[in-house]
């Protein structure tokens, strides 16, 4: 049966990151009520504060977008901080979740669950059927565990709790760190940032050959809320586009949204990841669903999101 969000009470865990932003951005048309803040008051990493929030706050419905992210290098650099946090984070809400009756929840987890080498494009059921890519294993490992503590509260005590696994977003409220930060952010800022500097040229990380899959954050969060509303079901739904582009492409379509004219050169030192990621979407499209924004109007509107908050992100 569809779950109707209008008239309730609706926490989105992390919304102040880019997933969660753009949640709080789809929601506001659904004619629910928004929790507030829990940041500086909720330690996500704490059972107690965890509990107390939601004695609190009551919510009906979860979208539990809150996470440790990074990219490659943070993955590499701090491993025990991805694995702890993100462990505790999606347990402690998940189990207040359960105990106080929450009506539905929504887990976010990533496309990096799958193995390293599963077959292209990765369906739902390569889950576990292979070794990690070593580059974010961490990360993985973590979520992984979520979707499966969804899917044991389900069957044990019959709670509606489902799972979305996400390709790589960009957009609006993305993390711009130079090293931090995913492939799409970094390259923004080193693009934009060499053309205010007048430089010649642009490092881009790897070899380019690496196929990747990108969605724009706002088309994911109307994926989640439609999942919300229209699905219910222990196993998790890949959410992307089901298109991939080698990064060489990628990196020249960023290029020109920012409209930098200088040449690319590529460190191979530096580590590609998986050869291919993309996504089988075919559960999602049987349910009626497709990504709307295609990549070139996406970058645009990334960019522009950048200069109106470029103050903010160079702090």
């Amino acid at each position: 049966m569809d779950y109707a969000l209008a008239g309730k009470r609706v926490w989105v865990a992390g919304h102040r990151g880019m997933v969660g932003g753009a949640l709080m951005r789809r929601l506001a048309d659904e004619g629910c009520t928004l929790i507030g803040d829990a940041r500086g008051r909720v330690d996500l990493r704490r059972q107690a504060d965890v509990e107390a929030f939601f004695a609190s706050e009551r919510p009906d419905a979860v979208f539990l977008a809150a996470a440790r992210v990074g990219g490659i290098h943070a993955n590499n650099t701090y491993p025990a901080d991805f694995l702890y946090d993100n462990l505790m984070i999606e347990a402690n809400i998940i189990h207040a979740a359960a105990a106080r009756g929450v009506e539905k929840l929504l887990f976010l987890g990533s496309s990096c669950i799958y193995p390293r080498d599963a077959a292209q494009p990765m369906r739902e059921d390569a889950l576990l059927t292979g070794p990690l890519d070593p580059t974010n294993e961490w990360y993985a490992i973590a979520k992984i565990a979520g979707i499966k503590l969804c899917q044991a509260y389900r069957r044990q005590h019959g709670h509606d709790f489902i799972s979305a696994m996400p390709t790589n977003l960009y957009g609006p409220g993305d993390n711009f760190h130079p090293e931090n930060s995913h492939v799409p952010a970094a390259l923004l800022r080193r693009f934009h940032d060499a053309k205010d500097s007048g430089a010649g040229e642009v490092v881009v990380w790897g070899t380019g050959r690496p196929r990747r899959e990108f969605l724009y954050v706002d088309d994911l969060a109307d994926a989640c809320v439609f999942l919300m509303k229209h699905y219910s079901a222990e196993g998790h739904v890949n959410v992307g586009t089901g298109e991939d582009i080698a990064i060489a492409e990628f990196a020249a379509a960023v290029r020109d949204a920012v409209g930098y004219t200088g040449a690319l050169r590529y460190d191979e030192t530096r580590p590609d990841g998986t050869p291919r990621r993309v996504l089988d979407v075919t559960t999602l499209t049987d349910l009626g669903w497709q990504a709307a924004t295609p990549l070139e109007a996406g970058l645009w509107l990334y960019y522009r999101w950048f200069l109106d908050n470029l103050d903010r992100i160079r702090q």
